[in-house]
């Protein structure tokens, strides 16, 4: 099945007041594994990652021929900018375009600038590069979207983007990348771990993460974060790992 709104959060249990544990973007896909009520246990295709979502009508599953570049893109019901709905799809999320009519793409009824997406297959130079897109964004446990994200669902829409494969969270996420550094030896690019956290390095001296205490993504310097993480949580990094 593939998901037709803009975002599905997935609970870690069948009742509505259980924990978001991640979200499922427009067309990513699933399989179902259960149902039981108005509840639907799912295995979502992208990271394997199992949970629950509320039963409702769903997609059938199409082939992606593009995907969100911008932070968040309008949607429209026709290609003009005088049919703007309410509705966006964030960075990530995956469409099948079937029309082309000057500056719009056409997909499952509606309309999306060219502008806003690209195809599914491209990928970026600088794998960690849309991070910045996030700056500033509100911090949310679970979250893989514009209007909140979390700081292993932020490293996972990157990679996810550039067509990789990466784990839901931080404790999978070490696991999987093998490439062990040492902190002198840091660099671009880089993740950098504690229990249950994660950050990405954008330079031998700075990183961004999606950071709890703060409410938000910001970029900070590695050292006054391992500082600050370790005299407010009393954490030290667990691990350093280099994505290639």
């Amino acid at each position: 099945m593939r998901i037709n709104s803009s975002i599905i959060n997935v609970l870690e249990k069948n009742r509505s007041r259980s924990k978001v544990t991640t979200q499922l973007l427009y067309g990513e896909t699933f399989k179902i594994i259960k149902k039981k009520g108005n509840w639907l246990k799912i295995k979502n295709d992208t990271d394997n990652y199992i949970g629950y979502i509320k039963k409702r009508r769903f997609l059938s599953q199409k082939i992606s021929t593009h995907k969100i570049f911008n932070l968040s893109a309008n949607l429209y019901l026709k290609p003009s900018a005088k049919y703007k709905i309410k509705k966006k799809l964030s960075f990530g999320s995956r469409i099948s375009v079937t029309e082309k009519k000057g500056k719009y793409y056409k997909f499952d009824k509606l309309w999306i600038k060219k502008k806003d997406v690209q195809k599914f297959n491209f990928k970026n130079k600088n794998i960690f590069s849309p991070v910045y897109k996030f700056k500033n964004i509100q911090y949310k446990w679970g979250g893989k979207h514009f209007s909140g994200i979390d700081c292993s669902g932020l490293i996972q829409l990157c990679l996810n983007y550039n067509n990789k494969f990466c784990p839901r969270d931080t404790k999978d996420q070490i696991k999987f990348f093998k490439k062990k550094i040492k902190l002198k030896n840091v660099k671009k690019n880089d993740l950098i771990f504690w229990k249950g956290h994660v950050a990405v390095c954008v330079s031998k001296k700075n990183l961004i993460h999606a950071y709890g205490p703060l409410k938000k993504v910001v970029v900070m310097t590695i050292k006054n974060t391992i500082n600050r993480i370790y005299k407010t949580a009393n954490l030290k990094v667990i691990g350093i790992r280099r994505i290639s």
